[in-house]
């Protein structure tokens, strides 16, 4: 009697579709039927086509990819802040919506949470503010004492910048301001500049202390000279005053956009300017 044949090379002459090449015929089975085994190779045949027409995994943390999603944040955040004149038009809806915004774009940061011994370059420069959160109770000062805006004292605030020069460790925050006059006189226009020296605290904490102030007029009146005020010493203030220094955390920086919360409560966004 004839030895046996395999039930796949019995069916070689058949005209059966094509294979992959890379796909094997399956042995032989003693006592199997030959339409288990036909089920068996047609099984093969789609494993092998099934994993060659599959698209490769997505890879969420490629650069590239994490790159344009931050972007997309970026632009919903200044969106956001857009119109609400550095946060003195902002509403309580305005703030949580900004503040969400700002939320979302520091957690998807690319190369993670901010560390300013590995990125402090990226400080350098003048910034401008695009808003702050502190601006919304309708003073200069936030959540701590300041001059108010309105018709108390008539002060309308222009544009606001912080220069932080990292190699000297100078940090100044410059105010343009503009102070009603009564009729005639015209508006009393006016720069004012808070020299600050700042430190790294953690890795992204920056403390500032405050050590004077010069206001220069502008307009009609810039050829004053500046106006400098010099920092109180400590041993002549009293002791519930302020003593010049606060502190704030860098909770996002790139190369053109930084975002800030500080010790009042609020959050800060600025651009290079």
């Amino acid at each position: 009697m004839a030895a046996p044949s395999s039930c796949c090379a019995a069916t070689a002459s058949t005209s059966a579709p094509l294979r992959p090449a890379s796909v094997k015929r399956a042995p032989w089975v003693p006592g199997a039927s030959r339409s288990s085994c036909r089920r068996r190779r047609r099984e093969r045949e789609l494993s092998v086509r099934a994993t060659a027409a599959a698209p490769p995994p997505v890879d969420y943390t490629d650069a590239g990819a994490g790159a344009d999603y931050v972007a997309s944040l970026k632009i919903k955040l200044l969106s956001a802040v857009s119109g609400l004149n550095r946060g003195l038009a902002a509403s309580q809806e305005d703030l949580d919506r900004a503040d969400a915004a700002a939320r979302e774009l520091e957690s998807a940061a690319v190369g993670g949470p901010v560390d300013l011994n590995r990125d402090l370059d990226k400080l350098q420069g003048r910034w401008r503010l695009l808003y702050s959160s502190a601006f919304s109770s309708r003073t200069l000062g936030g959540s701590r004492p300041g001059p108010p805006t309105g018709r108390l004292l008539p002060i309308t605030l222009g544009q606001v910048f912080q220069r932080i020069d990292v190699v000297s460790r100078d940090f100044d925050n410059i105010v343009e301001l503009e102070l009603g006059a009564p009729w005639p006189l015209p508006p009393l226009e006016a720069t004012a500049t808070l020299a600050h020296k700042f430190e790294i605290i953690g890795t992204s904490g920056v403390k500032i202390t405050f050590e004077k102030t010069t206001v220069k007029t502008k307009g009609n009146l810039s050829q004053l000279p500046p106006l400098e005020v010099p920092r109180i010493p400590d041993n002549l203030r009293p002791p519930s005053s302020n003593t010049g220094s606060g502190e704030f955390e860098v909770t996002y920086l790139d190369d053109d956009t930084r975002v800030t919360r500080g010790d009042r409560g609020e959050f800060r966004v600025f651009v290079i300017a």
